[in-house]
């Protein structure tokens, strides 16, 4: 049995590493000509925890783990407005909360496909799919890498984002799927010792209206930049890149994140913040997994997470089936038993959404309080309890 994934993000390099294991013979297509090393950080817990114990990728993970004490609200002159304690909320979760950069996370899965024996798992970097088409003989793929050439395969895994180029060619345009939150969200990693030095085991958030920028110091001497914003362009900054728009858009607050901005590249990831929705995730021979069928949005802080359990349980459901006419049963019991969860943190990102960018004093205030009453004794448990059981059901 072959499958051809598209995408070698976190899902895409998962999934081929369990069906790997199972004895399939899969090929990964990447557009981008090596990893990508934009990503913000993320809180990996819940389902992926669970997910990556069980098929031994969670030792790479807390190794690559940054270990955050606290994530800082600040002011534009950085002083500290209420904070989250990360250690204790790790203690409450039983331990197994990690931060972790998301270019860190698929560094992860890649280096797991050792696992897999020689010659399963092939990784293409700089294939970008030009076409995908289904008859009885199974999926055929057109692939431009310099040359365009066709390969087939049993199924097709369609594992290559929120913007998925499988999801549009096989189930439709994006505009039917994607449903913007109204805000945008950029990041990109500098080189600056003294900030590093400065902010190293704390995650620093700017107490702003409106938009919000995020900033933690890594390894290197390296400082990891996370920015987000209202979708509307405010009157008078429009600008014709990324970069300037940044520059625009963050101006004011504070000289931590003016000298960020004064480092930005040139072309910084700098996206919108959106969900994908969808009434079905596969046909007989395709099936789409990670964002581009379930985005939750960075707001729900489980989008690594559930990549990688979504994509273990595929490749649970999909590995034993030995032969094609099974391939459109195993699909739909994968969509089946993982929408219900993939919906519940929709839904929980659609919430944070409402409040996540106070518009005014008032929602601030309001922010405030409630981080600092989660530093009281019974609060913090009770804050904890919703959150982990608000991603368990």
């Amino acid at each position: 049995m072959k499958a051809i994934v598209v995408g070698a993000g976190i899902a895409g390099l998962v999934a081929a590493r369990q069906l790997g294991l199972a004895g399939w013979d899969v090929e990964v297509l990447e557009k981008s000509q090596a990893p990508r090393p934009d990503g913000y950080m993320m809180d990996f817990f819940g389902p992926g925890v669970e997910a990556s114990e069980r098929i031994g990728l969670y030792p790479r993970l807390a190794e690559a783990a940054y270990h955050i004490q606290s994530a800082d609200y600040v002011d534009t002159e950085g002083r500290t407005t209420c904070s989250i304690d990360y250690l204790r909320f790790s203690k409450l979760a039983g331990g197994k909360v990690l931060s972790l950069l998301r270019p860190d996370i698929e560094a992860a899965a890649l280096a797991a496909l050792a696992d897999v024996p020689a010659g399963r798992v092939r990784v293409r970097y700089g294939a970008r799919v030009v076409k995908a088409r289904t008859d009885g003989d199974g999926v055929h793929v057109l692939v431009e890498d310099g040359l365009r050439q066709e390969t087939g395969a049993d199924v097709l895994i369609g594992a290559d984002g929120i913007h998925s180029g499988v999801r549009a060619g096989v189930f439709g345009p994006e505009r039917d799927y994607l449903r913007p939150l109204g805000m945008r969200a950029a990041a990109f990693i500098v080189t600056e010792p003294a900030l590093n030095a400065r902010f190293r085991g704390r995650f620093i958030l700017t107490d702003t209206l409106n938009r919000m920028a995020g900033l933690y110091g890594i390894r290197q001497d390296e400082v990891a930049a996370f920015l987000v914003y209202r979708d509307a362009v405010s009157p008078g900054k429009e600008a014709a890149t990324a970069r300037q728009r940044l520059r625009s858009e963050f101006a004011g607050l504070g000289d931590a994140v003016e000298r960020l901005l004064d480092l930005c590249p040139g072309h910084p990831y700098d996206d919108t913040v959106a969900q994908v929705v969808m009434p079905r995730w596969h046909t007989e021979r395709t099936v789409l997994v990670g964002d581009a069928c379930g985005a939750v949005s960075l707001l729900a802080g489980q989008g690594g997470s559930l990549a990688i359990a979504g994509a273990a349980l595929l490749g649970d459901i999909l590995g034993p089936v030995t032969r094609t006419r099974g391939i459109g049963g195993a699909l739909a019991r994968f969509e089946q038993q993982w929408r219900p969860v993939v919906e519940v943190a929709q839904k929980s990102g659609r919430r944070t959404a409402a409040t996540f960018l106070p518009r005014n004093n008032t929602q601030r205030l309001l922010r405030r309080w409630v981080i600092r009453a989660t530093r009281l004794p019974g609060v913090d448990q009770l804050v904890a309890h919703q959150i982990l059981r608000s991603i368990a059901k």
